[in-house]
Parts: structure tokens; C-alpha cells; sequence
């Protein structure tokens, strides 16, 4: 059994930073591509940025220049630096994994999600 839980979100003003983690934790026998999402109310879930084992990274276009993901492979952790924060970035934010487990083989697992609010 594997878990993800976010922590870091909050109450922040338009043009201030956050940044969230995502700890997972359990059967873990290594840890492929990690993901944020995030999803705004009445609106898709959306992929934010993503970094894979060799530390590649790619993200959506509306946090491009903005959002930095990361990863501590010591601590099965990853990370979403978030700067230049806008209203429209407002939304419940997600963290996504591919793990290796150490009985159940690849298993892809979310995260409960973290409120984020950007507003004056």
C-alpha cells in the first residue's frame, strides 16, 4: 500500500509564492514520474508540471517561467515551487506518482489534494 500527502497550501496574495510537498510513503521500491495537478471548481483537472526519475521536467503552459517542480529521491518527495502567484491559479492542487511497490509492481497513486487560493 502506498500514500501521497500533500501539504503547503493556502491563503496567499496575487503575485506572492507557495510551495506545496507531496511525501509518499509505504511499500515503495522506487519512484518514477511524479506529477501536480490541479483542478479548479467546475473545470477539468489540469497536468501542472511533471519530472520523471532522471530529473527531466515539463509543464503546462499557464505556469511556464512560474512554477518550479522538484524532487528528493531521499525523501520520496516532490515539490511544487509556485512564484508569481495569480486568481486563476486558485484551484485544488494534487500530487500524482508512478511507484514501483514491493508487492503490487507499478501502481499509479494520488494524493487527498491541498487547497490553494490566490486573492487580494
Amino acid at each position: 500500500q502506498v500514500q501521497l500527502v500533500e501539504s503547503g497550501g493556502g491563503l496567499v496574495q496575487p503575485g506572492g509564492s507557495l510551495r506545496l510537498s507531496c511525501a509518499a510513503s509505504g511499500s515503495i521500491f522506487s519512484i518514477m514520474t511524479m506529477r501536480w495537478y490541479r483542478q479548479a471548481p467546475g473545470k477539468e483537472r489540469q497536468l501542472v508540471a511533471a519530472i520523471d526519475v532522471g530529473d527531466s521536467t515539463n509543464y503546462g503552459d499557464s505556469v511556464k517561467g512560474r512554477f518550479t517542480i522538484s524532487r528528493d529521491n531521499a525523501k520520496n518527495t516532490v515539490y511544487l515551487q509556485m512564484d508569481s502567484l495569480k486568481p486563476e491559479d486558485t484551484a485544488v492542487y494534487y500530487c500524482n506518482a508512478d511507484i514501483r511497490t514491493s508487492s503490487a509492481g507499478l501502481v499509479r497513486s494520488w494524493g487527498q489534494g491541498t487547497q490553494v487560493t490566490v486573492s487580494s
